[in-house]
């Protein structure tokens, strides 16, 4: 029937298509892509932050902190004149003159007696001391030297590092999985 030399197909075989070496890395390269645009828009947002929003919330809080600075020397002051009113000695009024009248005397004057301010001023001055005392307790500037709570970590927190960790590792074993895929 059929002979060894018998070619039953008569068309050609498909020759295998070599692979090219870019198509492989195309996937590679969008994600390489896609990273470096992400990397790019973080650095435009830290520029935007640092010449923009940090200087106006550095101007609102100097202006803050000289308006409660204002606000506390007003106080001084107005207590600082307090004081020195209540240590005044007390000014007696002047009565009107009258003159002699041609009226018989019914009963003889006496002094009345001068109300007594001591309760007043001490109610005063014990306010005035509470308010001292507050304003010693909340200090309104502080001029200790201390590490500044401006990094990553301090707003994220050790929570948010774990998580980007895993999120990046996750990336890597992703790049790592499409290399290897055929385009």
């Amino acid at each position: 029937m059929f002979e060894q030399g018998d070619d039953l197909n008569q068309d050609n075989p498909p020759t295998p298509v070599e692979k090219d070496s870019e198509s492989s890395n195309r996937t590679f390269l969008i994600v390489a892509a896609v990273m470096a645009g992400v990397l790019l828009l973080s650095l435009i947002c830290m520029a935007v932050y640092a010449f923009f929003i940090s200087p106006n919330r550095k101007a609102s809080t100097a202006a803050t902190k000289m308006a409660v600075e204002t606000q506390n020397a007003q106080v001084a002051v107005a207590m600082t004149q307090t004081s020195v009113a209540l240590q005044a000695p007390p000014t007696t009024l002047a009565s009107p003159v009258v003159a002699a009248s041609q009226t018989p005397v019914v009963a003889m004057a006496s002094s009345t007696a001068a109300p007594d301010l001591a309760p007043a001023q001490t109610e005063t001055m014990a306010a005035l001391n509470t308010q001292v005392a507050v304003a010693q307790l909340t200090p309104t500037s502080t001029l200790v030297a201390a590490m500044p709570a401006t990094g990553f970590a301090d707003s994220i927190g050790l929570p948010g590092l774990i998580i980007l960790s895993v999120v990046l590792v996750v990336i890597i074993f992703l790049v790592r999985r499409l290399r290897r895929l055929p385009a």
